[in-house]
């Protein structure tokens, strides 16, 4: 191969090119491109707050040094925009401030390259708060040039394959991912002042299992087995639950479903799940409410805001309404009426392909002709057991168990169960997964024998609520697709 070849297909790049030659011109003047360190004083933002009243045209003896991404150029580098995590600031590069040394960096810099400066505070007399700069230093020297200034990066698809460019050149996607870390602190926060342990449970399992869902498979080269990356973290939380670390626990961390993409769905996503003893799912409704409540009024200072131009209210208590109460109002078909057969007949009459039973029958006609109409926050109650191996029976109807999931503008927020303790019903439940298994359904769940063994050491009567966190952050962000509250989703290789 020859060397044109071996090098990056924009190797060749002019402007690249004269970022280089800027690059090896530094090192000819003695300065290291790439240092180790550079000590900060303030940040931007700091430096904005700390000198709000100083008036047009004042100068100060403050001495400070900053750090930050050049933005902008003006005037041969003489009028610097720096920006950097906090804010933006204006540097001032001047020949009567600066030695001859500093000068030869400055004429070598580009936008996009990170510099450190120190200097003494001023305000401009047009108002501008500024940095004169009487020491430059080189950072990292930018061999790329940023995407044009007014245009952006408004390539939706290569703003997500290069999310550092996205970050850099768009505030609203950077303020997007740091709501997402207040909202996961205030999970945490919240969860810790009702007194939950946070824990951590593995990520790779023999058995997939706590949902239905088709996984990744891996290999341990060591063992030489198959292993499987988590779909759920349930089943590990409950053994945690039976061996008494404590009895309320939760875990925030990623799961993974080898499952299309869509603007809702990412194969590897962030929940919550939780547990508490000695509750059913009735806690599990008001713990959702105050904790979803607390995040909005933490992260957005109110319960009301507006998703995709509709206005949300957050404020509770939420309604609560059983799965085939709805489909009744928006069918005509009361499902609880009918038997195995009739549910079949019915699913015709709605134009939706038969199922395997009663149970799924009903979700299919939840999912086509309720789902989306579910815009205020709402509670659905009474799932059928058909497609809830994990929760215990309801009191009344033993067609349906005690779970509930929570909806806001039609998607699933939340999903609890008063969790199934009994051994010998969890065993009934796993032998009719594996049935349907057999018959051809890959995300039904497989026979966890050391679950089962471990229920029959005596798990408490307990209330289980899983969050999807990607979810609740594009509600709270007002972001129109997953990929937009994930750093880095998973994009298809070009």
């Amino acid at each position: 191969m020859s060397d044109g070849e071996s090098q990056p297909r924009d190797a060749q790049d002019p402007l690249r090119s004269v970022r280089i030659g800027k690059r090896d011109s530094l090192k000819a003047l003695g300065v290291e491109p790439y240092p180790y360190s550079f000590e900060r004083t303030h940040e931007a933002g700091q430096l904005e707050r700390r000198y709000a009243g100083l008036a047009p045209g004042a100068e100060t003896e403050d001495r400070v040094r900053i750090a930050g991404r050049i933005r902008a150029m003006r005037n041969s580098g003489m009028f610097i925009d720096l920006h950097d995590a906090s804010g933006k600031i204006q540097i001032f590069c001047h020949k009567d401030l600066l030695g001859q040394e500093a000068l030869n960096i400055v004429r070598l810099l580009d936008i996009g390259d990170l510099i450190g400066v120190e200097g003494l505070v001023r305000r401009t007399p047009r108002g501008e708060l500024t940095v004169n700069a009487s020491g430059v230093s080189v950072l990292a020297k930018a061999l790329r040039p940023l995407p044009e200034k007014y245009h952006g990066l408004a390539d939706v698809e290569l703003r997500y394959r290069q999310r550092y460019l996205d970050l850099i050149m768009n505030p609203p996607s950077r303020d997007t991912l740091l709501r997402r870390s207040r909202v996961v602190a205030a999970i945490r926060g919240h969860l810790a002042g009702r007194g939950y342990v946070e824990v951590e449970t593995p990520m790779l399992h023999t058995i997939p299992g706590g949902a239905s869902a088709k996984p990744f498979v891996t290999h341990h080269n060591a063992l030489d087995i198959d292993l499987y990356l988590r779909i759920a973290p349930e089943l590990h939380l409950k053994r945690l639950l039976v061996g008494g670390v404590a009895d309320k626990l939760f875990e925030i961390n990623r799961c993974f479903r080898n499952e299309g993409l869509s603007p809702r769905h990412n194969p590897e996503f962030t929940t919550l799940e939780l547990y508490e003893a000695y509750v059913d799912y009735t806690a599990m409704m008001k713990l959702t409410e105050e904790l979803v409540a607390t995040v909005a009024e933490t992260v957005l200072g109110t319960l009301r805001f507006n998703y995709a131009g509709t206005e949300i209210d957050l404020s509770p208590p939420w309604p609560r309404r059983s799965m085939a109460e709805l489909v009744l109002e928006e069918t005509g078909i009361d499902f609880m009426t009918l038997d195995e057969g009739a549910a079949q007949r019915a699913l015709d009459k709605l134009q939706i392909e038969k199922t395997e039973n009663w149970g799924r029958a009903l979700e299919e006609a939840f999912s086509f002709y309720v789902e989306d109409k579910l815009i205020q926050p709402v509670h659905v109650t009474g799932f059928p057991r058909d497609i809830s191996p994990l929760a215990k029976a309801d009191r009344t109807e033993p067609r349906l168990v005690e779970r509930f999931e929570t909806y806001i503008y039609g998607w699933e927020i939340a999903n609890a169960f008063s969790e199934l303790t009994d051994p010998e019903d969890q065993r009934q439940r796993f032998e009719a997964q594996m049935q349907a298994r057999a018959a051809g359904d890959e995300e039904a769940q497989r026979l966890d024998e050391d679950y089962v063994t471990a229920l029959e050491y005596g798990l408490p009567p307990c209330g289980g609520l899983g969050i999807g966190i990607d979810r609740l952050v594009m509600l709270l962000t007002d972001s129109p697709s997953i990929r937009d509250v994930i750093a880095f989703p998973t994009l298809r290789p070009r």
